[in-house]
């Protein structure tokens, strides 16, 4: 067992329970175990457990990701303000000011990574419990010995869930080509739509005009790609969740800004329309929604004349001398 095995044993024992579960609920309603279906919902159940429990996590990482561009013209300032000073004075004079206004917004750049970071290592304890079975070895838990000789077994389409996009290809296996092949383009379409969702509709104009945002945009047609190593060197029941997860985020992604929109972003404006068409969104409310403003609070609503403040007992008897 090497070192990132050891490691991740007890996710790996979590793993194994969480398919064991799903692939006992799906035999007990009649379905082959050795079914490639049965596997493919299994590790789609997996899927669900875990983006499940990621939530509030995913919705911090959107909204992280939502600030970060509209700090843009702000971190844009900063930048300019030290641009060619290089000493190591204006360096962290730099740094601190961009902490700061990290501090200020409640945000920070790691903010966004974060959920992908928490996945990982599921991702690869998945990857060690599928390997092992493929090996014809027993799991550490749950994965017993019949359960194991069911997944070696279990094909979709004629394809071995066990397999990989090299293995199908040395073996002459096309149906593992081709399913791999389709899914690698599936997850980059989905990753760069997951992607494209905040940056075209979630964005307020000011921060489009950004050379942050530029390069952003430049990221949105590179880091997609990504997806061609996974496709080749792993599995396919490994390839079917990452797809699976990524069919979550969009979903998920797509709620989360029809409902919490960056002010003045495309959504934003539309879902304006769509509470002013329910009556649910008063003009003086609207003006103080673009402001950014609570417009629940009397004071930042506008008002004919100024609320009048409590007097101290001291003050009132000043007044009335």
């Amino acid at each position: 067992m090497d070192f990132f095995e050891t490691i991740l044993w007890p996710l790996r024992w979590l793993v194994e329970l969480v398919l064991w579960a799903w692939h006992w609920l799906f035999t007990a309603i009649g379905m082959d175990p050795a079914s490639g279906v049965t596997w493919v919902l299994s590790v789609i159940g997996l899927v669900v457990v875990v983006r499940s429990a990621l939530i509030p996590v995913t919705v911090r990482q959107i909204r992280s990701q939502r600030r970060m561009m509209d700090l843009a013209p702000e971190m844009k300032k900063i930048q300019d303000k030290y641009k060619g000073k290089k000493d190591q004075f204006s360096r962290e004079a730099m740094s601190r000011e961009t902490m700061a206004l990290y501090k200020k917004h409640g945000t920070n750049p790691f903010a966004s990574c974060l959920p992908i970071l928490i996945q990982m290592p599921v991702f690869f304890s998945l990857f060690y419990v599928l390997r092992q079975a493929s090996e014809n070895k027993t799991g550490i838990g749950f994965m017993t010995e019949q359960l194991t000789q069911s997944f070696n077994a279990a094909t979709i389409f004629g394809a071995p869930l066990k397999m990989t996009f090299t293995q199908g290809w040395e073996n002459g296996n096309w149906m593992v080509v081709v399913l791999l092949g389709a899914i690698m383009v599936l997850m980059i379409a989905s990753q760069f739509f997951t992607q494209l969702q905040i940056m075209s509709k979630n964005v307020s104009d000011e921060t489009k005009n950004s050379p942050m945002y530029r390069q952003q945009k430049i990221l949105l047609y590179i880091i997609p790609f990504a997806f061609l190593f996974s496709g080749v060197a792993f599995p396919l029941a490994l390839n079917i969740y990452w797809f699976s997860s990524n069919l979550w985020t969009m979903g998920q992604q797509g709620i989360v800004i029809r409902n919490m929109p960056t002010p003045g972003s495309e959504a934003w404006r539309r879902r304006q329309e769509r509470l002013k068409a329910k009556g649910k969104l008063t003009d003086d409310e609207k003006r103080a929604k673009a402001l950014g403003q609570d417009p629940s609070s009397p004071g930042e609503q506008p008002q004919k004349g100024q609320r009048q403040q409590p007097l101290s007992s001291r003050r009132a008897k000043k007044k009335n001398k």
